[in-house]
């Protein structure tokens, strides 16, 4: 039997997303301010009975043309734009459907008595939130983001599924642009802020790393006061900031003057790695080795930040311990695929340099004599910038350096990866350019070769995840 969610009434939704409701069409025993929704979808497929569904204009399809069936399904409510001509249950009249979702979320979230922790970064925030999940599921029940739902349609859809047993919330939050982090914030009230790194994603709209510092930390705009702050001490920009609203932040990374470092790293290559974790805080003193089942080096920090976390929320080490150990992989992610013919690094959620020079170096942690050669697919990286040439050639350069054998370019911007790895020497390493997946693919069978290693990386927008299914 499904939660019902708390306060969400017909009459409390309408107040909150500031639509008129209109009652005409539902049926009988439907009350506006006693019946509670099961659950919030914008997809008409999903709908079930007792849902409200949230009717949206999009590029592909209008949510509004979907409206009679929902009601055929047993769809408590709508919300929407346009009023249906022939109403067959509740609606609720908004202007701005988009809007509606965040203002539903913010009422929602408002009203649960749950901790919210909330991720961001330039890189790393899906892998994190894993560590982060896995960690506090030894003390809490917990409901974390799934898959990519984290920019201002996804947020509040993950809020929007937390139940009311739930103890503590995972959120991953996402932008690309000023301001966005600010309304992501306002729905989210997070009592810990987690910042990962400030890489070089979203140039193009936020013009340089210290922009991108400037739009993350709008995380901190409605966080909880005394919220816990956990920041990667190793980030050259993240390490500058000293006090939020008089919250000094918890640093973590190798250097052991922080709050939570690591030391005896051990790698284990594509089957993870591990260390020893020290927490170094007033309320916790603690040393464990950790074993991180997940490859690269990277994911140390991840692992880092989970166990600030953890100690934030009163965990103990042996439950820290026991979540690392048991962070699972996520598609798209660094994720390990042993086929039959190869074994494949399925990283091609998104790319942007510093994740491309990370899975390289993961890339080439592959043990050589089960697999004889390292084979890297890269393909283009958006949203760099004007300097988007140079950033792909800097990847080409970097990728002719490493140890591995043969180097796939594919894209128009990858055309620069390409020609920067040609201009430089590495006898054994072969080199290929293709200017579009779908050339590259019908190509393939004639460049790898059983029991290769293969990275396949790109930027979401490359749809890579064609080429890892063909491997």
């Amino acid at each position: 039997m499904e939660i019902a969610m708390k306060n969400m009434t017909l009459g409390n939704i309408a107040q909150a997303v500031g639509g008129t409701l209109h009652m005409e069409g539902a049926p009988a025993g439907v009350l506006e301010d006693v019946t509670e929704a099961l659950g919030v979808v914008h997809d008409s497929r999903q709908v079930e009975k007792g849902y409200i569904f949230l009717a949206t204009s999009g590029e592909h399809a209008d949510g509004h043309s979907f409206i009679d069936s929902v009601f055929e399904k047993g769809a408590l409510g709508v919300i929407c734009e346009k009023a249906p001509k022939n109403p067959k249950g509740a609606y609720i009249l908004v202007k701005d459907s988009f809007q509606a979702l965040k203002d539903m979320a913010e009422f929602y979230l408002d009203g649960l008595d749950v901790k919210v922790v909330g991720i961001t970064g330039s890189v790393g925030k899906t892998s994190t939130k894993e560590f982060v999940a896995s960690v506090l599921s030894k003390g809490y029940r917990v409901h974390k983001t799934e898959g990519n739902y984290n920019n201002e349609i996804g947020l509040p859809l993950t809020v929007l599924k937390i139940r009311e047993d739930c103890q503590v919330a995972v959120l991953e939050m996402g932008i690309s642009d000023f301001g966005e982090m600010h309304r992501l914030s306002r729905i989210a009230k997070p009592d810990i802020c987690v910042i990962t790194n400030i890489g070089q994603c979203h140039l193009e709209t936020l013009g340089s790393r210290d922009g991108i510092l400037k739009a993350k930390t709008e995380m901190f705009d409605f966080m909880k006061e005394n919220a816990g702050i956990c920041l990667n001490g190793d980030d050259d920009k993240l390490v500058t900031i000293r006090e939020v609203r008089g919250v000094k932040p918890l640093l973590f990374g190798s250097n052991s003057t922080y709050d939570v470092y690591a030391d005896g790293y051990e790698n284990k290559g594509l089957d993870g790695s591990s260390v020893t974790i020290h927490i170094n805080q007033e309320e916790m003193t603690a040393d464990f080795r950790a074993e991180i089942p997940l490859p690269g080096g990277h994911m140390v920090y991840n692992a880092l930040a989970a166990t600030s976390v953890g100690t934030l929320l009163g965990l103990d080490a042996e439950q820290i311990r026991q979540g690392i150990s048991e962070v699972e992989p996520v598609g798209g992610r660094s994720h390990i695929i042993h086929g039959k013919r190869f074994t494949v690094i399925d990283d091609c959620y998104n790319a942007n340099p510093v994740s491309m020079k990370a899975a390289l170096d993961l890339l080439v942690m592959s043990d050589l004599t089960v697999s004889p050669r390292r084979v890297a697919i890269l393909g283009d990286m958006f949203e760099l910038g004007k300097n988007e040439r140079e950033l792909h050639a800097e990847v080409g350069r970097y990728a002719r350096a490493s140890d591995i054998h043969v180097l796939i370019c594919v894209g128009v911007l990858s055309k620069s990866m390409y020609e920067a790895a040609v201009s430089m020497e590495n006898i054994g390493q072969k080199l290929y350019y293709f200017e579009d997946k779908d050339s590259m693919i019908c190509e393939l069978e004639g460049i790898l070769r059983d029991q290769d290693t293969v990275l396949v990386k790109a930027s979401h927008g490359m749809h890579f995840e064609e080429v890892v299914a063909c491997l």
